[in-house]
């Protein structure tokens, strides 16, 4: 999967590229069957929602399941993303995101290389994220939501949101946000139809399947779900080698530590039984757990 100067243009500018009904059913099915089985382990990447046994997010599943780990080495992901950063990629983040019907809450304001700046020591935002619908997103069911062009702000202040959701966030201040719309379209305009034209904010909509590349520093959110569809998502933070994380102050099932390139499957890794590792499916092992506040370039100083 090639991408054209016209796409890394598009990507350059407003900070993300749309593929609408990337995957088939049948390779999309794949993946969606192997959802309850992760969702209903008593495991501590399985994060719930505030006051709920509605899974928020699931982590690490491709190290525990084998569909999910066939789709971390998919060619169709890997591919794109390895030509926009122009360097090897690791998988720093491997995420199931529930947004369940009814119960799925919000995801604030925020951008994902703030986060993985303040509690990772990443480098630099030379990574990327991925978005994999598992079911159909529409208007209702708590889609995505960008701001066109934010990522060109690199980092933006954010302060550490510890209490509206039972996911900690580093979440951008509404006013910024505010001036963020404003500068990059605003409300938008209506046509002679009825259909919005333009605006600041734009919403990602589509059959399951569809893909999305986003930049590490885009800043995006969604609503919560109220509609009584499912808004299931795989989200794939994938970052270039060389850009490594630095320390690990979170534990190995939320940022991995693993920097071996990812070593790409043949594009029909989704139909086909194509072996591969998974490490974790027996459980989490005690090391996932464990965490440092200190950079581990002074760790092996001290050592």
């Amino acid at each position: 999967m090639q991408l054209t100067q016209e796409q890394k243009d598009q990507f350059d500018s407003e900070g993300y590229l749309f593929f609408p009904g990337l995957f088939t059913p049948a390779e999309t099915r794949t993946l969606t069957d192997a959802v309850p089985a992760l969702y209903s382990r008593r495991e501590a990447y399985n994060v719930r929602e505030k006051g709920k046994d509605a899974v928020r997010t699931n982590f690490a599943a491709h190290l525990v399941s084998e569909p999910f780990a066939r789709l971390a080495r998919h060619p169709r992901m890997i591919g794109p993303v390895q030509d926009l950063l122009g360097d090897q990629l690791y998988m720093h983040q491997f995420k199931i995101n529930g947004k369940a019907a009814f119960e799925g809450d919000v995801w604030q304001w925020h951008q994902d290389y703030g986060t993985w700046l303040n509690d990772d020591m990443m480098p630099t935002e030379r990574a990327m994220n991925v978005a994999i619908f598992l079911d159909d997103v529409n208007e209702h069911n708590g889609p995505l939501m960008f701001i066109p062009g934010s990522h060109k702000k690199g980092v933006v202040e954010a302060r550490h949101d510890l209490t509206t959701t039972s996911y900690p966030l580093w979440t951008v201040d509404d006013a910024l946000i505010g001036k963020l719309v404003e500068r990059a379209g605003g409300k938008g305009q209506y046509d002679k139809d009825g259909r919005l034209v333009g605006g600041g904010i734009v919403s990602p909509k589509g059959p399951a399947g569809s893909m999305i590349l986003f930049h590490s520093c885009l800043v995006h959110a969604s609503g919560s779900n109220l509609s009584p569809w499912h808004r299931v998502a795989v989200y794939l933070s994938l970052c270039a080698v060389s850009n490594h994380i630095r320390r690990f102050k979170r534990p190995e099932y939320i940022a991995h530590r693993d920097f071996t390139p990812i070593e790409t499957l043949p594009d029909d890794c989704l139909l086909k039984d194509y072996p591969v590792d998974v490490p974790w499916k027996q459980g989490l092992p005690a090391s996932a757990l464990q965490t440092s506040p200190i950079a581990f370039d002074e760790m092996k100083k001290a050592a």
